[in-house]
C-alpha cells in the first residue's frame, strides 16, 4: 500500500509537474494499452502544457516507451530481484528516470531527486529509497557504457546485439533484415552463377549497414508531415503558415519546428490533414494508376481513421469519381466520416465488414484494402508498438489480411485496380499475403507500380513497392497493385 499518511509524512515538495504528466501518460499506455500520441496529445491539452514544457513532456513520454526494452535490461542488473516482481508503476518510474540519466541532457542530480519526489508523490515514501539507488546505479555509466557491460557482443550475436543497442525486439530486427533482403521476384532460370564469398561478404555488410540505418530512423521523431487536399488547399497555402515542401508527395508540405497543427486554417477547417508522406504516395498512386473505361466508383474497403480516405475523395472530385469507404467500427467510421466533412461530393461512410460484400461483384473501378497489421511501419511515431507486438501478432491477422485482399479483387471490375496496402515491412504481411492470394486468383495480376511513385528513389526491382524511413523518410509503406484481368 502507498504510505501517504500525513503521520507518517514530513512536509515534501510538490513533483514536477511536466514529469507527473509524462508519468501518468507513460501508466495509461503501459497500463491501459493507451496509444502515446492519443494519450499525450489529450494530457497535454488537459494540462495547458505548450511550448518547451510540451516539447519536455514529449521526449519524456516517447523517449521513454521507444527506449523501455534497452532501458529494462539495464534495470535488471541494478536490482536486485526480478523486474516481473516490481509493481508496474515502479518500473515506469525507473524507465522514465533511466531516460532522463542516459538520452537527455538533464543534470543527474537534478534527475534523481526530482524522480525521488515523483515516486513519493504517486506511489509513496517507502518506493523513493529503491528509486533514489537505482536510479544512482544507473547514472554511474553513460549509455554507450551500459550498452557494452549489457549487450551480447556484436560479433557474437549481431542481432543480440541491435536489440539492446537499438531497442527493437530480436523478432522485429529479424523480420527488417527478411524484408530489406527479398529479392523483388525469383531469379530468372538463366541466371548467372552464384556471387562468390567476396561478393556475398559485400552483400552481408551493406544488408547489416540497411538493417542499423533502418533501426536508427526508427528511433528519430518523425516530422510532423501535412496534406493539402486537391481542390480545396495547395502547397502554397501550407507554405505561408510555416510549412515546407515536402520531397515526394505533390500533397505533402512539413510543418517546421513541429507544433500544433490545428492552429493552421487549412487543417482546422478540414481542407488540409495531417498525414503521413508515405500514406500519401500509396493512396495517389491508386488514384493515378491508369485504368481503361469508366472511373466513377472508388471503395476504400478499410477505411479508418480516415486520412487516405479524405485524400482519395478529394482527388475523386478531380474527375466525376464518388468514395465509398467502408468501416467495421462505428467509433472510426465517425472518424472517417469527420476526416470528410470537409470534402464535397456524394462519398459515403458506412459502417460495415469489408470481407462481407453487400455490393455487386465488379461494382468499384478502383479499390483500396489498407488492411488492418502490426503497424511495424509507423514505430517512429508509435514508439509504445514495438514491445506491445508479438509474432503472434503476425500470423493472427493473416486471415483478415487475405481475407479483405480477396474481397477487394472480388469487388473491382474487370480492368480496374487494386492497391493492396499496409504500413508494416514484415514478409508475412506484404509479400506473402499477396502471393497467397493470388494464387488463388488467376482472374487478377500483380502490375509494376514503380511508375506511379515518380521521383522516388530506391524502389527496388518492383514489381510492389515497398517505402522505408531510412530511405525516403517515410513511414515504411507497402503497395501491391493488382488489376482484375
Amino acid at each position: 500500500m502507498s504510505d501517504r499518511s500525513p503521520r507518517n509524512r514530513a512536509p515534501q515538495r510538490r513533483p514536477d509537474k511536466v514529469r507527473q504528466v509524462a508519468y501518468r501518460v507513460i501508466r495509461q499506455v503501459n497500463g491501459e494499452d493507451g496509444y502515446a500520441n492519443l494519450t499525450l496529445n489529450k494530457a497535454l491539452r488537459d494540462q495547458r502544457l505548450g511550448g518547451r514544457d510540451a516539447a519536455f513532456c514529449t521526449e519524456l513520454v516517447h523517449g521513454t516507451l521507444r527506449w523501455q526494452g534497452t532501458y529494462d535490461a539495464f534495470l535488471a542488473r541494478s536490482v536486485s530481484r526480478p523486474l516481473a516482481d516490481l509493481d508496474p508503476e515502479l518500473l515506469d518510474l525507473l524507465r522514465l528516470g533511466a531516460h532522463q540519466l542516459l538520452r537527455m541532457r538533464v543534470d543527474s542530480y537534478a534527475a534523481v531527486n526530482e524522480m525521488v519526489t515523483l515516486t513519493r508523490s504517486e506511489a509513496g515514501q517507502s518506493r523513493s529509497g529503491l528509486v533514489n539507488a537505482v536510479l544512482r546505479k544507473i547514472s554511474q555509466r553513460t549509455l554507450d557504457q551500459w550498452i557494452a557491460n549489457v549487450a551480447p557482443k556484436p560479433e557474437e550475436d549481431p542481432l543480440g546485439y541491435l536489440s539492446i543497442a537499438k531497442a527493437h525486439p530480436r523478432w522485429v530486427i529479424e523480420a527488417f533484415a527478411d524484408a530489406l533482403a527479398a529479392p523483388p521476384s525469383a531469379p530468372p532460370a538463366d541466371s548467372a552463377a552464384p556471387a562468390d564469398s567476396a561478393e556475398r561478404s559485400a552483400s552481408a555488410e551493406a544488408l547489416d549497414r540497411a538493417v542499423e540505418d533502418l533501426l536508427d530512423a526508427d528511433n528519430e521523431p518523425p516530422k510532423v508531415t501535412l496534406v493539402a487536399r486537391p481542390g480545396l488547399s495547395d502547397i502554397d497555402e501550407l507554405i505561408e503558415a510555416g510549412a515546407s515542401r515536402a520531397r515526394w508527395s505533390p500533397y505533402a508540405a512539413v510543418l517546421q519546428g513541429g507544433g500544433d497543427p490545428g492552429r493552421i486554417q487549412a487543417v482546422a477547417t478540414g481542407r488540409a490533414g495531417v498525414q503521413d508522406e508515405g500514406s500519401q504516395l500509396v493512396a495517389t498512386a491508386l488514384a493515378t494508376a491508369p485504368i481503361d473505361g469508366k472511373d466513377a466508383r472508388w471503395l476504400d474497403l478499410c477505411a479508418g481513421p480516415g486520412g487516405k480516405s479524405a485524400l482519395l475523395a478529394a482527388i475523386a472530385n478531380q474527375g466525376e469519381a464518388v468514395l465509398t469507404a467502408i468501416e467495421p467500427l462505428k467509433h472510426r467510421a465517425e472518424l472517417v466520416r469527420s476526416n470528410l466533412r470537409a470534402i464535397p461530393g456524394e462519398h459515403q461512410v458506412l459502417i460495415g465488414d469489408g470481407t462481407k460484400p453487400t455490393w455487386p461483384a465488379g461494382w468499384y473501378d478502383r479499390v483500396l484494402a489498407d488492411v488492418p497489421c502490426t503497424g511495424l511501419g509507423a514505430l517512429r511515431r508509435r514508439p509504445e508498438a514495438r514491445w506491445r507486438r508479438t509474432p503472434d501478432d503476425v500470423a493472427e491477422l493473416r486471415p483478415l489480411q487475405e481475407a479483405l485482399l480477396a474481397s477487394a479483387i472480388t469487388s473491382v471490375r474487370p480492368g480496374g485496380v487494386v492497391a493492396y496496402v499496409t504500413c508494416s515491412p514484415h514478409p508475412g504481411e506484404t509479400r506473402e499475403v499477396v502471393d497467397a492470394v493470388l494464387a488463388s486468383r488467376p482472374d487478377a495480376v500483380l502490375e509494376d507500380a514503380r511508375a506511379l511513385f515518380p521521383g522516388v528513389p530506391s524502389l527496388g526491382e518492383g514489381p510492389d513497392v515497398q517505402l522505408w524511413p531510412h530511405l525516403h523518410g517515410t513511414d515504411a509503406m507497402y503497395l501491391a497493385l493488382i488489376r482484375r484481368s
